[in-house]
């Protein structure tokens, strides 16, 4: 959209809303934005030889039927560039808050893969960093929804047992007498 609007000597970022002022105005009292970028008439000037072979001058009003259709090409491509603006907020958003969220993941993981109890969640997001979940995020849309459960368990089970060994409390392995 800026280059667009770099090409245009910067009359392209306000277009789309100019041509909604446009079409909102009184008929009387609205100047065609879409005109003052694309003209549709202009001044010619034909040049054709006479019968003694000089050159003669003459000057018409052209019309330029292109400008038409790309009035309405670019008025298409302004709202275009609107709506993938929005949409991209959005999803950049959506992405920073996942990212700064670990309840947002639990909340995905739960509503994605229903399958996968509450606590095995909630450890795998607790006990994992952002990459990580994105991987089960991933792994869980291309495998089968029972053996992703499976796994997601066996490595809850295993981060639990890991946490249980590394406790402090914990001395090492228990001496026979």
């Amino acid at each position: 959209m800026f280059l667009m609007n770099k090409f245009f000597d910067g009359a392209f970022l306000m277009f789309g809303f100019d041509v909604i002022a446009f079409v909102n105005n009184d008929q009387e009292d609205r100047v065609d934005p879409m005109i003052q970028i694309f003209p549709r008439m202009t001044k010619c000037t034909f040049r054709k030889y006479g019968v003694s072979g000089d050159e003669e001058k003459h000057d018409a009003l052209c019309i330029l039927p292109l400008n038409v259709v790309n009035e309405k090409i670019y008025v298409f491509l302004w709202f275009w560039f609107i709506i993938l603006a929005i949409l991209t907020l959005l999803t950049v958003i959506y992405r920073i808050i996942i990212i700064f969220s670990p309840r947002m993941r639990v909340y995905l993981l739960r509503m994605r893969y229903r399958l996968v109890r509450k606590d095995v969640i909630d450890t795998i997001v607790r006990r994992s960093k952002m990459g990580d979940w994105f991987l089960f995020y991933m792994l869980g849309e291309n495998v089968d929804s029972l053996i992703f459960r499976d796994v997601l368990q066996e490595l809850a089970h295993k981060l639990n047992r890991h946490d249980f060994h590394h406790s402090p409390g914990f001395k090492g392995e228990i001496q026979e007498a």
